[in-house]
């Protein structure tokens, strides 16, 4: 009998997300449970995260191959780490979800309304991280702000009894956090960094330079797959949101689903992608976001944007216009 030949080994990838499984990683999941990832010959297992810098040492010592952060930390970490062998390979958030959110009943109806009063902000936040270039650009004297240090699981309890004002925060996280804590929708102000002259991106899935090097193919059929759990959460969000919670049993349903649909509405579906689709950045805009991140970082090298960013992984354009047709 003639010998049956060995079955192809699918390429393992550990994807480190940038936090817990809640509504916007429902995309990862859906690419896993949909046979998007096994499509391409990938066996991929994603893991959670502590926050939007936590993905890029994992993924820069080459412990993940791929994962999901912040691409402006990406860019001071690059700068720190000259060579790091870690870049972003597709733009997520095209609209980062930095916001600060506030209460009406507190004062803070607007931006104009930051000046003297009570911010509460996590040192490791995203967002307050980039506050300092949202307070340059818009003229805030932040000299007036009493800045109160606050831990992520004390920061919306804080804002709901009214020890401070407003607090930084993602756009779908703070605001969800408040209503289920009893805060009135209609009481709650949320103030989005790119509503207000901050050009910066936001997350964006990044890749290890010597494993993209080595596995051109599985890192854009990893985009592919990506891409396409992204068109499918949009698609159904519950689904999406389901597909969370079959990792995360702890979750509400009603909730992830709620958050996902406003990552896809703040964040994903910008007109941008709307127009271009998903994954590629806008040279211009990221030649204004470096100069902003200028305003607040002092770079030890000339910013160089082919350093931070590469569209060579992208898939076929079709895969990427991930808006409902």
């Amino acid at each position: 009998m003639a010998a049956t030949p060995a079955l192809a080994q699918d390429t393992e990838i550990q994807f480190a997300l940038d936090w817990r499984f809640e509504g916007p990683s429902a995309p990862y999941f859906l690419a896993i449970d949909n046979g998007h990832f096994a499509a391409e010959g990938l066996s991929v297992e994603v893991t959670a995260g502590e926050g939007s810098l936590d993905a890029i040492p994992k993924v820069a010592s080459g412990a993940f191959p791929m994962g999901f952060a912040d691409i402006n930390s990406l860019i001071r970490f690059l700068d720190q780490n000259p060579g790091a062998p870690v870049t972003a390979v597709m733009m997520v958030y095209d609209s980062p979800p930095f916001a600060i959110v506030g209460r009406v009943s507190q004062g803070i109806s607007g931006i104009e309304d930051l000046e003297g009063s009570i911010l509460g902000a996590p040192p490791p936040d995203g967002a307050w991280a980039q506050f300092p270039i949202l307070a340059a650009v818009n003229d805030i004297d932040v000299s007036t702000i009493t800045v109160e240090p606050v831990g992520f699981p004390t920061r919306e309890p804080m804002l709901a009894e009214g020890n401070v004002d407003s607090v930084t925060g993602f756009n779908f996280s703070s605001y969800l956090s408040l209503s289920r804590l009893g805060v009135p929708e209609e009481d709650i102000t949320t103030i989005m960094f790119s509503d207000h002259g901050v050009a910066l991106y936001g997350n964006a899935v990044i890749a290890n330079t010597d494993f993209a090097a080595a596995n051109p193919e599985a890192v854009t059929g990893a985009l592919r797959a990506i891409a396409q759990g992204w068109s499918d959460a949009i698609a159904d969000p519950a689904a999406g949101a389901a597909a969370v919670l079959e990792r995360n049993p702890a979750g509400d349903l009603e909730l992830e689903t709620r958050r996902l649909q406003l990552a896809i509405e703040g964040n994903v579906l910008t007109d941008y992608v709307m127009e271009n689709g998903m994954g590629n950045i806008d040279p211009d805009r990221m030649a204004t976001a470096l100069e902003q991140l200028r305003l607040t970082y002092e770079f030890q090298s000339e910013p160089d944007m082919s350093l931070y960013f590469t569209d060579a992984y992208l898939p076929e354009a079709e895969v990427l216009m991930i808006a409902p047709q």
